[in-house]
Formats: C-alpha cells, structure tokens, sequence
C-alpha cells in the first residue's frame, strides 16, 4: 500500500508521529531521490551518503515545507542541492593539477557494469562535460522526464531558461558521442 503525501505530510507535522512520517518518506521517495543524486555524483557510496543528508535535511526543515509545491518537488531540491554540494566537494578534493571534468568521467567509467555498450558509456561521459546547468536540466528532463515546470521550481530557473539549457546540452551530448564513438 501506498501511502500519499498528504498522510506524510500529517505524520511528520505531528511530533507524535514523525518518526512513522520519517520512515513513510523515506519509504515513498528513496529509490527515486537515490537514482537523482547519483546521477550527479556517480559514486554509489557517496550517493547514498548524499541520500541519507537528504532525508536528514528534509527532517530538521520540514517546518519549512510550505505546502506550495508537491512534496517530491521540495525534497528533489533539497537532494540537488546537497548533490551539488557534494560535487564541489569532490572538486576541491581532487589535485589541483588533474581535471574535475576528467575525474568525473573516469568515475563513471569505474562504476559502469563491464559488459555496458559502449555508446551508454560515452553517453555518462558526455553527461559529465556538461556545465553543472546544463547537466541538470539534462538529467532531470531525460531521465526523470520531469515537466520544465517542475524542473523550474526544483532549480529556480525560468522555464525559458531550461528549454535553452536542455537544447544546448542535448547539442553537445551529441556532438560529443560524434567525436568519440569508434565503430
């Protein structure tokens, strides 16, 4: 059984009841926030590390949930922020004589099952050269295929922005599987 958000929203607004409203959360929200924020990060350790500030965040600030928006909006911000963070993270932790965007891809190249075509290879790859903008846009309208509306409330971007973002990254994601798909 399922339980709705306006259930998890009562539980956790009960102190009472929070615990079973933290649990009822985690439950409805975790596989979907999970695949987010490793899409971003690509270690699966340091996602489900990420996952779990997530739900602590959503926690400590639910008081700030304002009811304006859905609530897997709200906590796909709060798990996009907390990736992001963790993504400046890994780049002020890398040398400064090695390329984050280098890092990046061979992290994915490390954690891609060995028997994964090729071309889903280039196309991570291709991901993570995009600028963190673009790279957002992308994965949340590809692979969450999230409206732009949604996407805006999540990023804080206007609508208009996101479309010219998703175009140009779907550009370049094409031209780089172009330059670098061997056949």
């Amino acid at each position: 059984m399922k339980i709705k958000d306006a259930e998890i929203i009562s539980l956790m607004q009960n102190p009472r009841t929070q615990e079973k409203g933290v649990r009822a959360l985690m439950d409805a929200y975790q596989s979907r926030l999970y695949w987010h924020i490793r899409r971003i990060i690509v270690d699966g350790d340091i996602a489900q590390d990420t996952l779990q500030e997530t739900f602590i965040k959503a926690y400590q600030n639910f008081h700030q949930f304002k009811n304006d928006s859905q609530l897997y909006t709200w906590l796909y911000r709060i798990a996009t922020n907390e990736a992001l963070q963790q993504v400046n993270k890994m780049k002020k932790m890398q040398k400064t004589d090695e390329d984050p965007e280098y890092y990046m891809q061979n992290l994915v190249a490390d954690n891609t099952e060995g028997d994964a075509e090729e071309i889903q290879l280039l196309l991570q790859n291709a991901i993570q050269s995009l600028p963190e903008k673009q790279k957002l846009v992308f994965m949340m309208r590809y692979y969450d295929d999230l409206p732009y509306e949604e996407i805006s409330k999540i990023v804080d971007m206007s609508v208009g922005t996101l479309k010219t973002n998703y175009h140009y990254a779907k550009q370049k994601i094409e031209e780089f599987i172009k330059e670098n798909y061997e056949r």
